[in-house]
């Protein structure tokens, strides 16, 4: 899928930032491994509340323009006091603007491509 590309998910986030979210600068764009050797690439950030590894994708699903981040497993529990879960709700808030500016994106992408 074009709009999966690392310039083109760099282009997004640079947009995404440019709204003026608090917390958009802990986002990056890092390559996707791809058995195709396509310019994949998957939206990561560093979360300053909890140090949990997530990444930002599209779906797998061929023509999906629906966005979703994914949380990988911890090893150890992670408690947090009062100060940093409120943190976290708002680095969290911005993920999930995060998704529904991309999945806004990509549908206007794809209507875009003539079939």
């Amino acid at each position: 899928m074009p709009f999966r590309t690392m310039t083109t998910l760099q282009t997004w986030v640079d947009d995404f930032r440019a709204l003026g979210y608090d917390d958009a600068e802990i986002l990056r764009v890092i390559p996707q491994d791809s058995d195709a050797g396509e310019d994949a690439g998957l939206i990561a950030a560093r979360l300053r509340s909890v140090s949990t590894t997530f990444y930002v994708a599209p779906g797998a699903a061929e023509g999906s323009t629906e966005w979703a981040v994914t949380f990988e497993p911890r090893e150890d529990a992670a408690p947090l006091p009062a100060g940093r879960v409120m943190a976290l709700a708002g680095e969290l808030a911005t993920l999930a603007a995060l998704c529904s500016f991309l999945q806004a994106r990509s549908e206007a992408f794809l209507a875009s491509v003539p079939d």
